[in-house]
């Protein structure tokens, strides 16, 4: 197994006592509360959380483990990843690391490669990597262009139920928007996602046509009960105005499903009356925004022998305080989009708060990565400490914001239904039959 800092009582009724946690995770406790952390102990019994308690109060019969002051997390939620692309970098990397580079490459990739034994071999070493990091919710996003969109929902579906008990799995139907114009294709999609019980995507871009795709979208969306999650002006571009027209169609439609929007590059390239109105109106149309700070760092503003100039993220301090819902994620792993990632979400967190100036204070960060992508996803049991909720939980050694910042918290503790799981991560070399080294 991986190192560990500690090992929780194995016993039916337990107390983790003296732990730091981060309040926006908690549910029915109260305590004095330093940059958004509070004291507390944690009595779990049969699986559950009984009770969380003032520091040094639980019952003294009870088995404990003295945490002395380390912190203690629930479960993840990562809810804007790729696992049908992950990992394929060995085999089709991104020479330029560009946007369109990527593009390119997977396209020839999948076209060679995605049999249904290729994605699932990939996904399931995904999954293993995320929930021996301490995930338990994750929405991906699968390329649904024909006939990609049957092969990858079918093994997804069979992923999700031998999956059922480890991690929650949503899937979305990522697809080029142009394509509505094949009514036999857009039909059979949306069909395949009613089925599989996932969410309608796309990719959208500004054009004559975009109005037509997006109330088509949202009208076949209705008929069927999809909710939507779209991967939106992902470009330097400050003329890419698409989450704009998002907005303006979910009000004409009075679409009442939700929808999710991710990347949003543009808007931090916007004048900022532009951009102050665009946000406005997503907070109107209730949409919920996902930041992918590691890969838009990434692809955005890469240009051969020059450094870029801005961070490729978008406005996500000005969205959250305008109401909209906001979160972070993954997106890809070692594949063409980002070449690396391990679908580690404290690694997410952390690059998050620095590309996004998430501190200063830390007080609530910690729900871009728990409650926040939890409650996106309609998964408001989960990523919670409370009574009565499965212990669910990570534990740290560090004690606080800087010492858990500043180190990947390799030896943390992961517990699902309060017994502490193998968190020894898939060797790559497993994948050398499927990509290569």
């Amino acid at each position: 197994m991986t190192y560990s800092f500690m090992s929780p009582p194995n016993a039916g009724r337990f107390v983790l006592s003296n732990a730091t946690l981060p309040v926006v995770a908690v549910e029915g406790f109260t305590a004095p509360a330093k940059e958004g952390l509070v004291r507390a102990d944690i009595v779990i019994e049969d699986g559950l959380f009984s009770a969380v308690l003032p520091a040094g109060s639980a019952p003294q019969e009870l088995a404990k483990s003295d945490l002395r002051e380390g912190m203690v997390w629930p479960c993840f939620a990562d809810v804007h990843t790729h696992l049908d692309k992950g990992h394929i970098w060995g085999r089709s990397s991104n020479p330029d690391g560009t946007f369109m580079g990527a593009l390119q490459a997977v396209g020839a990739d999948r076209e060679a490669h995605w049999s249904a034994d290729d994605v699932r071999k990939r996904m399931e070493f995904s999954l293993r990597s995320a929930y021996a990091h301490g995930t338990s919710l994750i929405r991906t996003h699968l390329d649904a262009a024909s006939p990609q969109h049957r092969i990858s929902f079918d093994v997804f579906s069979e992923v999700r139920q031998s999956w059922r008990d480890k991690i929650a799995l949503q899937a979305v139907a990522l697809f080029p928007m142009d394509d509505m114009v094949d009514e036999a294709y857009f039909a059979d999609l949306v069909a395949v996602v009613r089925n599989a019980g996932g969410l309608i995507g796309g990719v959208t871009k500004m054009g004559p046509n975009l109005a037509w795709q997006l109330d088509t979208l949202f009208h076949a969306a209705a008929e069927n009960g999809l909710d939507v999650d779209l991967h939106v002006d992902e470009t330097d571009d400050p003329g890419a105005e698409t989450l704009k027209a998002i907005a303006e169609a979910v009000l004409r439609n009075r679409f009442a499903g939700t929808v999710t929007a991710g990347h949003c590059c543009s808007l931090a390239r916007q004048d900022d009356g532009v951009a102050e109105r665009t946000v406005e109106l997503v907070a109107k149309a209730g949409i919920s925004i996902i930041s992918l700070p590691m890969c838009n760092a990434y692809l955005q503003d890469r240009y051969p022998n020059r450094t870029p100039r801005w961070r490729g993220v978008t406005l996500f301090k000005e969205l959250a305080a305008a109401g909209v819902a906001t979160a972070v994620a993954s997106d890809n792993t070692r594949d063409p989009f980002y070449a690396y990632g391990d679908l580690d979400a404290v690694e997410v967190f952390r690059e998050a708060v620095r590309i996004l100036h998430l501190d200063h204070p830390l007080d609530t960060a910690a729900r871009v990565v728990t409650t926040s992508p939890a409650d996106i996803a309609g998964r408001h049991d989960l990523s919670r400490i409370g009574a009565g909720r499965p212990a669910d939980l990570v534990l740290f050694s560090a004690r606080g914001w800087s010492e858990f910042l500043s180190r990947p918290q390799s030896d943390r503790v992961v517990l699902r239904r309060g017994k502490v799981i193998d968190r020894s991560l898939p060797d790559y070399r497993e994948l050398d039959s499927v990509v290569g080294a």
